[in-house]
């Protein structure tokens, strides 16, 4: 690799981490403000359900088309764009205070986040391949992690500070770190692929979900993981406010589970290595996340709920990353950012039914049969992913494809 490629990868990088680490940042922020700004505007916990899952409603159907986009005019115009809406968002919640202000904040925010994310997660996949691209997609989603883990105790600490507005506030201000580094993005983060529509539309990711193993057990691995994630972020901090548990306490909760995906991310190679390889790594990865989540509902002691947290963060760290990567090896390059897409419309979807649905079943029943059914949920889909695992064995990655030739 020349110098230049190796400083144009280091700075594409560098600039991702940081615009991405912000986004996250805000988004996790949101998860601990919203829900008690809600409670605060006297809100049922269905309704909850409803605001929280706004932000997936735009991105469920989406995504796809604007993976192609991104492909067409390429990630860096997009990252900025992303970002100035996820400074606009949480503002909107100021100047529209009330239940009006907070739906449109949270599509608002919705949208911006998943252009983001699948530009980023585009121009990252672009950097290299194999164990270096494992790596690459590691250290991504440590720096992500990281605004996952600061998110929380931020938004706790300002909340029991000095109110919902003043995290509202801030949230716009860490967001603009996200505009700044989106302007140090080149080479080819900078200019886009001409691909035929054929290749980005719907039909396209039908017949790659139809036909791809490597396609179908990473969008498994990340359906399953994403409606734990989702329910865990959205439920947990509601079923701490019913236990009398302070804001901060509630947000370091939260942040532990990031912590702990942050903490194993750098190591994900020698996890998936020392663990046997990737399908067993998906399949370990997912059982963590279920077993996490199954219990949490249940569990009224602090300590305990950390536990369960740990196993939650441990299990998401390693399989979100993985799934990206199964994914980017199994799609040539011109289909890659509507697969994203498709992937991020997978994860958009369950996040947007986990906590319509949970709320139904928590304004019903108890919450220990909340978590419950989401981690029945995710069992079920361990159980589609050891079905895919031997076709995904024995497809050979597109790189490899490529060598062959």
């Amino acid at each position: 690799m020349s110098s230049v490629r190796v400083s144009e990868t280091l700075t594409n990088m560098i600039a991702i981490c940081l615009g991405l680490t912000s986004a996250f940042m805000v988004q996790t922020m949101l998860l601990i403000a919203v829900p008690l700004y809600a409670l605060e505007l006297g809100s049922s916990p269905l309704f909850v359900g409803v605001i929280l899952s706004a932000p997936y409603m735009l991105p469920l159907v989406l995504a796809i088309p604007l993976g192609g986009i991104i492909t067409r005019v390429g990630g860096k115009k997009v990252i900025i764009t992303g970002s100035v809406g996820m400074v606009a968002g949480p503002w909107m919640i100021l100047l529209v205070p009330g239940f009006t202000g907070l739906i449109f904040a949270q599509l608002i925010v919705g949208m911006a986040h998943m252009v983001m994310v699948l530009a980023g997660q585009s121009i990252i996949s672009g950097l290299g391949h194999g164990k270096a691209l494992e790596k690459y997609f590691g250290w991504y989603t440590t720096c992500l992690s990281a605004g996952q883990l600061a998110g929380p105790l931020l938004a706790g600490w300002l909340i029991d500070w000095s109110g919902t507005s003043a995290s509202f506030l801030i949230m716009g201000f860490v967001a603009l770190a996200g505009v700044l580094s989106g302007f140090f993005l080149t080479g080819r983060a900078n200019t886009g692929e001409k691909t035929e529509r054929a290749l980005v539309g719907y039909g396209a990711q039908v017949r790659l979900l139809r036909t791809n193993p490597g396609v179908k057990v990473s969008i498994a691995l990340t359906v399953a993981v994403m409606f734990a994630l989702g329910a865990h972020g959205s439920f947990l901090p509601v079923y701490l406010e019913s236990l009398a548990v302070s804001a901060t306490a509630i947000g370091a909760l939260v942040s532990l589970r990031a912590f702990c995906a942050m903490a194993v991310r750098p190591f994900m190679s020698s996890v998936i290595e020392f663990v046997g390889g990737r399908s067993a790594a998906m399949v370990f990865s997912a059982v963590f996340v279920a077993v996490g989540l199954t219990f949490t509902g249940v569990t009224v002691n602090l300590y305990g709920l950390a536990f369960l947290a740990i196993l939650v963060g441990i299990g998401s760290g390693i399989s979100q990353p993985l799934s990206m990567v199964v994914l980017a090896e199994h799609v040539p390059s011109a289909q890659r950012s509507s697969a994203l897409g498709m992937r991020l419309m997978g994860n958009r979807g369950v996040q947007f039914l986990a906590p319509l649905v949970l709320g139904i079943i928590a304004e019903v029943a108890s919450f220990g049969l909340t978590f419950f059914v989401g981690g029945l949920f995710v069992f079920v889909f361990v159980g589609v992913i050891v079905y895919l695992i031997p076709a995904y064995k024995r497809q050979v990655p597109c790189e490899e494809i490529g060598h062959i030739r």
